[in-house]
Order: structure tokens, then C-alpha cells, then sequence
């Protein structure tokens, strides 16, 4: 869904649409699980920068609702994380704040994003949104055995059956270090 200027200029944009699984590219990481739905809306603020600039920005508040699925960072089992957030953002016009010169920013800055021309597109948005609202990492479990580094079988479900391997000759003479600390 495109949300442009010129919509906007006549009155706020109010949505509430339901995005199905495929229509936002989440990466070979992420799939979505069944409908993303995603209420809110959008309009035009105009920031005055000096008695003749001014520059279009789009807020846009939203709050959205789903499913998706991630792989185990250890075993790459799919596992299913319920998705509920809402956001409030600003974003301007791409390269209106180019050649400013370097300055710190205040914390409500750092929800700024820029838009292209053609105008803001809501998937981007909610793409960006959902990324953010996942885990760094995740675990089907807390107790996860993962994969055999040899085979690739999950040890979750079955036991391994590779010969353990070699010991590395150069960690021979820390191999009985821990019944020397024992006695």
C-alpha cells in the first residue's frame, strides 16, 4: 500500500487492512505464518524550516497483529513467535537533510525515516517493524541439543550414532585435568 503526499494533503489516511503470508519479503529467515493485520494511520505534517522551506513528513501510527515462524538457532526447527506491536514514526522526504552539518540528536530523532518520492510504502514499514519485534535469537527450547557437527542429525530427536571425534593432539596433555584436580 503506497501512501503518498497527495493523498494525504486532502485528509489523514485511516487503514485497516490484513496482509497475507508472501506479501511482505521477510528474508529466507522469517516466514509469516497466516494473516498480518495492521490498523492505523497516516497523515501529513508539515515541518517549517524558514519562512519559505517547508517540508512534507508523513506520521504514521499504526498497531499490527500476526505470526511467524523462525529457525532454531540451534537445531533450525521452525518455531512459531505471535507477533503483537504498535508504532508511532515520522518520516520525511529522501535527502532533505543532506549537507546538514554534523550535530547530535535528541531520542525523538531517532524515529525518523525517510521516504522516496513516489512516497511511503506500508509493507516497508511493517517489514522493518516485525524484524525489530523478534528475538535476537531463538530457541525451540531452553534446553536445545542442536545438530551433530558431523552428520547434521537433531539430537533432539534422535541419538547420534558418529564415532566421537578425534582429539587433537594438541589438547592431549589437558585430557586428564580434571581427575588430576579431583584428587
Amino acid at each position: 500500500m503506497l501512501i503518498t503526499i497527495s493523498d494525504l494533503e486532502r485528509e489523514p489516511l485511516v487503514f485497516d487492512v490484513s496482509l497475507s503470508s508472501g506479501e511482505i519479503d521477510y528474508g529466507e529467515e522469517v516466514k509469516q505464518v497466516g494473516p498480518l493485520g495492521v490498523a492505523g494511520r497516516a497523515e501529513l505534517i508539515e515541518e517549517h524550516r524558514g519562512p519559505r522551506e517547508v517540508v512534507p513528513d508523513i506520521r504514521l501510527r499504526a498497531k499490527y497483529q500476526g505470526k511467524v515462524e523462525v529457525a532454531c538457532a540451534r537445531c533450525l526447527d521452525a518455531v512459531e513467535h505471535s507477533l503483537k506491536g504498535d508504532f508511532d514514526l515520522i518520516f520525511r522526504p529522501l535527502g532533505i537533510d543532506q549537507g546538514a552539518s554534523e550535530r547530535s540528536i535528541n531520542t525523538d530523532e531517532t524515529e525518523i525515516g525517510y521516504y522516496q518520492k513516489s512516497g511511503l510504502v506500508l509493507e516497508d514499514v511493517l517489514r522493518e517493524q516485525v524484524l525489530l519485534s523478534l528475538p535476537a535469537r531463538t530457541l525451540c527450547r531452553h534446553d536445545c541439543k542442536g545438530l551433530c557437527p558431523r552428520c547434521g542429525q537433531n539430537l533432539n530427536s534422535d541419538v547420534c550414532t558418529c564415532d566421537a571425534a578425534p582429539v587433537d593432539p594438541r589438547w592431549a596433555a589437558l585430557s586428564d585435568l580434571g581427575s588430576r584436580m579431583k584428587s
